[in-house]
This record gives structure tokens, sequence and C-alpha cells, in this order.
């Protein structure tokens, strides 16, 4: 599904992603973790094509998408959630839904004036079962800006759904969770895998990470340092030394 082949991004004399190679297969959920400053949204950024890598290429569906715009890479089946939620805040829980149905085909067919009043069946329905998914369908109603913190991470899950993505970048998605919302969380993400999403997790919080992923790669200063399954992850006395300091 995702193929990263060397990719480096520098930011002035600063080496954010140093060759990195990564792969996540079809319906693979792969984590991503290491120390703040890492590298890991650097990654997700350059396989979103927020900026170019310095070197190195990204291959999704056996395509190189090096060329694809943003928006492009979203149409083509990668959507993300951010570190920090960007929600439309004076928008309802709703209308952030409707906002986030990408489909060109889908704009084209029903209309601009059709979608704003909710569109047809189809479209109406499939908001109703993001807002059944997050547990939000009694908040429809409600501005985005005036959810609790736990509501606002879990519409910004339901509006990246709302692309139909076939790769979903989740971007450290427990920031700020309590226990209760993170275990709904991990619920929630194999429950994803079990209806055929892939999912690329960047997470601090090792609970969930471990809860939920296939295998895990390790980043360090820009560089992969370890990438296997959860339990040799958490066995590698390199991993410990990543996160505490100190020799391995």
């Amino acid at each position: 599904m995702l193929d990263l082949k060397g990719i480096s991004r520098s930011f002035g004399g600063v080496h954010a992603v140093s060759s990195l190679d990564l792969t996540v297969g079809e319906r693979e959920i792969v984590g991503l973790i290491g120390p703040n400053g890492s590298g890991k949204s650097t990654t997700v950024n350059l396989i979103t094509g927020v900026f170019p890598p310095s070197s190195g290429i990204v291959f999704f569906r056996g395509e190189d998408i090096g060329p694809l715009p943003t928006h492009r890479r979203l149409q083509a089946g990668i959507a993300r959630t951010f570190q920090n939620i960007r929600l439309f805040g004076q928008l309802t829980v709703w209308q952030n839904l409707w906002v986030a149905q990408n489909s060109p085909e889908d704009r084209a067919r029903r209309g601009f004036a059709s979608r704003w009043l909710g569109g047809q069946a189809a479209a109406r329905d499939e908001i109703e079962q993001l807002l059944a998914f997050s547990g939000l369908a009694h908040k429809r109603e409600e501005l985005a800006a005036n959810l609790a913190f736990g509501e606002q991470r879990r519409l910004e899950l339901a509006r990246a759904l709302a692309a139909k993505p076939r790769l979903l970048l989740l971007d450290e998605p427990a920031a700020g969770m309590n226990s209760e919302e993170i275990g709904r969380l991990r619920e929630r993400i194999l429950k994803l895998r079990e209806h055929g999403m892939t999912i690329l997790l960047i997470e601090h919080v090792m609970e969930l990470v471990m809860g939920v992923a296939d295998r895990i790669a390790v980043l360090n200063f820009g560089q992969k340092i370890a990438e296997g399954p959860p339990a040799e992850i958490q066995a590698s006395p390199l991993v410990r030394s990543a996160y505490l300091g100190g020799e391995a």
C-alpha cells in the first residue's frame, strides 16, 4: 500500500528524516514511534505532500506520488489527522463531516446546493454512520468549537474517514485523552482494520500502540533504529535507550 524508499528531509543543516525505508502493507496497522523531534510528523508531512523529500521516493499503491500536491493525494486515498486539532470551529459537527466528503464525483453528481442541504440519501447515510462510529450522533448540531477535547479528537478522526481513504495516517490521536477515551480509540482503530483500512499510527501513548500495531518502526534523530512486532520493540535495549537516554 505505502512504500517509502530512502526518503530524507533537511531543514537548513538539520536532518529531520534521513534515508528512511518503511513499508505499510494493505490492511496492516504500523506504529511509528520515537522521542519528540525524532522525525515522525515530518514523515507524515512527506507522505501527504506538505513538503517534498530532499531525496527518496514515496510510493502509494505502486505509484510514485512525488509529483502530486496534497489535495491530489487525498483524492488518491490518503487521509490524515493532525497533532493540533484542525476543525472548522464555527461549523457544526454535521457540517464538518459534510465538508470532508471529498469525492469529486460526489460533488459533480449532487451539486453544491443539494450537498449543503444534506445531499442525496447516500450522503446523509454516510454522515450518520460516521456520527455513530465516533459517538457524536447526539452532538450533530453542536459547533465543533464547543465540543470537549476528546470529542474534537473523535470528530477529526470521523472527518478524515469522510474522505473514504484507503490509507489513514493518525498523528498522535490519543494526545490529551484519558484512559477510558484511549480504550475506545483502540476499539475504533481495530474496527477500522476489520473493515479493510490500512493505518499508519504515530503515537507516544505506548498502551495504544502496543495494543493495535502489527508492526512498529522506531525513529531517533530522523533515522530508523528498530522495526519489528510490538513485543520485540518493547524488549529492545536500543529503543529504551532512545527514549530514556544513556547506553543501550
